[in-house]
């Protein structure tokens, strides 16, 4: 299984390209799984060899910044590669230098060089970022050999293609522990990600507007600190607060339900209205306090699904006048002359230039979503608008993300995966220099752990940072080597089980909610009745295919929790995103157990309809098997439904929580996201509930007493 798996994953990455495997790169050769791949790198000359101490050198005048890149580097290498060092000025013996002077002007404020021979490592770089991202490469580059910890003999280059690379934080849904956002802002550092884009709606704790924020919700004073952590990492944190659109966590209060355009929605705010503008601007006001020296705030406002068809409120009437994108930029020009006014610059998915149209969007406005194609983007640069490439959406699969392939159309059609799709846009964009920046989006609409969204947001830094790096062939490699270490096991087979896994679980009991139309649907088997034990077989008959499917899908869950396991066992880096993998395969095993028992209740109660007129014993034994496998099953549901619980809320608050002062507030949206159907967990075994496997037992458990005191009172 395992080579026909990894068979499949390269024969997807390199469907209709007309290409062999891809010619992988000189470090990679060299077992260096450096990501982002450096712009120009040349190996040669001799390793050096980590003594038990080395010294760290810095210049003279280093400022905070520097001090801190060296602090940092030093508590690296000794929690990672135990190795002790000693900062100062230089010294003898084995060093590595952190300097800014000497570098080359191409660099810029972010690149740097690097190089390495027996005694010394030498990084130089212009700028503070530059010498951070240095050492960042420096920590990649350690391997292990027969000599002991070892970076190999070579003199690297390195700039960015695209200057502002952001990882789009979206936590509508969930929140995460603040010890976990600490050590996810150094994930992303770790890859020179300097963007983290949060889309926090209920999240914060607004002062002004105190209901808004949900029980536990971070406090001003928490996301300064967030915002001054990640700053140290060279990493902005931009507020990202809907506006317009999205915002059901805003317009779900009572209080608030004037200022929508719609009465019946809870999503969009009316743009004709002037409290609107006062209750978004005073949001806006507090998430720039929150977030200290950030240059930008982004408002969100896509998805305006019923923009202009307000009658009452005018927007029809205005729309007739000017059009539905004239009234998006009567919105947007209104929200740009306050937040410019603040000193931000304003992001937004929608309100995009267009050139056709006459009314045009104020200069200086930032879109992502519309400006990916080239031709689009240099249209929108000579028009005088900044431009950045956006990541093609992920994914809102359930579980896991689609790394490998996708299911489009009826009859589980395969394309291309996000790894693809991301290296097509993101890496030819980085080559064309038009694009300000890119941002990698990670909508929380399905109710993943962040974890599984690491690899998309470490294939984005390899492609936005240099658009000539390797294929994705090498990079999946190179992720599983750098994120999980070289101990790590059967990776790439794992991502091909969840990928299919994914798309197993969303196809059952009718998980794909209503962004996929006609589902069909699941009913559980006939309940015996009357006197002779009558009842309608239909059930293994109607569900054949995915009764099949489920026992495949044991099988490979199996193996699935058996890599987990393994990879558990070994130590690997980011061990616990293995505990979060093996609740996702408990679930699909789950999953496919439930529709297995459902088979065999069904047979139980023919084998009780069959035993009817040969022995009430019999009969009522079969009955006695049913309600075990319906015990049985809801027993497993529970235990693994509460495993994934705790495990999953290592990082995370309990979801829709509410506490002594606050109760939390769940009123669904127009988006109906899977995540956000129930207030809470459950969400991910809400289409098991809705069986009512509980009714069923309770309804079998009367019949047989019925039946026990009907025929079997001298038995």
């Amino acid at each position: 299984m395992k080579k026909a798996l990894a068979l499949i994953v390269a024969v997807l990455l390199l469907a209709g390209r007309g290409e062999t495997v891809a010619e992988t790169s000189a470090l990679w050769n060299e077992g260096i799984s450096l990501i982002p791949y450096p712009q120009e790198a040349v190996l040669g000359g001799e390793e050096f060899v980590f003594d038990s101490e080395v010294a760290i050198v810095l210049d003279k005048s280093a400022g905070a910044a520097d001090k801190f890149a060296a602090n940092d580097l030093s508590s690296r290498l000794k929690q990672d590669y135990g190795i002790l060092t000693r900062i100062g000025a230089a010294q003898s013996g084995k060093q590595i230098v952190l300097s800014r002077s000497g570098a080359a002007k191409k660099l810029g404020q972010q690149g740097y060089e690097l190089s390495v021979d027996k005694e010394r490592i030498t990084v130089k770089a212009n700028g503070e970022a530059g010498l951070f991202y240095g050492t960042r490469t420096l920590l990649q580059l350690i391997q292990q050999d027969r000599e002991g910890t070892i970076i190999k003999g070579l003199k690297i280059a390195d700039w960015p293609d695209i200057s502002e690379r952001a990882a789009h934080y979206d936590t509508k849904h969930h929140q995460d522990k603040a010890d976990y956002v600490r050590s996810f802002i150094r994930d992303l550092a770790d890859y020179k990600m300097n963007m983290l884009l949060w889309e926090w709606e209920d999240k914060f704790a607004y002062r002004s507007h105190p209901e808004i924020g949900a029980p536990g919700a971070f406090t001003m004073q928490e996301m300064q600190d967030f915002t001054r952590y990640a700053k140290q990492f060279h990493i902005q944190i931009v507020p990202l607060v809907q506006g317009l659109g999205h915002v059901s966590f805003i317009l779900k209060w009572p209080q608030y339900e004037n200022l929508r355009e719609i009465p019946a929605s809870n999503w969009e705010f009316c743009p004709l209205k002037d409290g609107s503008y006062k209750l978004l601007f005073d949001l806006w006001d507090e998430a720039m306090e929150a977030t200290p020296g950030s240059q930008y705030l982004h408002i969100g406002t896509d998805e305006t699904y019923e923009l202009g068809q307000g009658v009452e409120c005018g927007c029809k009437a205005k729309t007739a006048e000017i059009g539905r994108y004239g009234l998006m930029q009567v919105f947007v020009k209104r929200c740009f002359e306050h937040i410019n006014g603040k000193g931000r610059k304003m992001m937004s998915w929608g309100g995009e230039y267009r050139p056709e149209e006459k009314i045009k969007p104020p200069k200086g406005l930032i879109t992502a979503e519309f400006g990916s194609d080239p031709n689009v983007a240099k249209t929108a640069r000579e028009a005088g608008y900044p431009v950045w490439v956006y990541d093609p959406n992920p994914g809102i699969e359930h579980l896991f993300l689609p790394y490998f392939y996708r299911e489009r159309d009826e009859g589980g059609k395969q394309v291309e995966g996000c790894l693809m799709n991301s290296w097509k846009t993101d890496a030819p964009a980085a080559l064309t220099g038009l694009f300000d920046g890119m941002v990698n989006t990670s909508w929380d609409d399905s109710g993943l752990h962040n974890q599984v969204w690491m690899m998309s947001f470490i294939n984005s830094a390899e492609y936005s940072w240099s658009g000539k790096g390797p294929e994705p062939e090498e990079f999946i490699d190179k992720y599983f080597a750098s994120y999980y270490g070289p101990k790590a096991r059967d990776l790439r087979e794992l991502w091909m089980l969840y990928n299919e896994g994914s798309y197993y679980y969303m196809d059952t009991f009718e998980r794909k909610v209503w962004h996929w139309g006609d589902v069909g649907k699941t009913h559980l088997p006939d309940l015996p009745r009357g006197d002779a034990i009558e009842y309608d077989p239909f059930w293994n008959r109607r569900y054949a295919e995915m009764i099949k499917r489920s026992r495949e899908e044991l099988g490979k869950m199996e193996r699935a929790l058996a890599i987990c396991s393994e990879n558990g066992s070994l130590g690997v880096r980011h061990g616990y995103d293995f505990e979060v993998f093996t609740t996702i395969g408990e679930l699909i095993q789950h999953t496919a157990r439930t529709y297995i028992a459902l088979s065999d209740l069904e047979n139980a109660i023919t084998q009780a309809h069959r035993a009817r007129f040969v022995s009430h014993q019999q009969a009522y034994s079969a009955f006695e098997d049913a309600v075990k496998i319906i015990q049985g099953n809801l027993k497993e549901r529970e235990a693994v439904f509460n495993n994934l619980v705790v495990v999953w809320e290592k990082t995370r608050l309990p979801k829709g929580f509410s506490t002594p002062e606050k109760k939390f507030f769940h009123e669904q949206d127009r988006a109906r996201h899977f995540a956000f159907r129930r207030a809470d967990m459950t969400y991910l075994i809400y289409d098991e509930q809705l069986l009512e496997l509980e009714g069923y037992l309770k309804k079998l458990q009367d019949y047989m007493a019925w039946y026990k005191q009907t025929y079997m009172q001298g038995s």
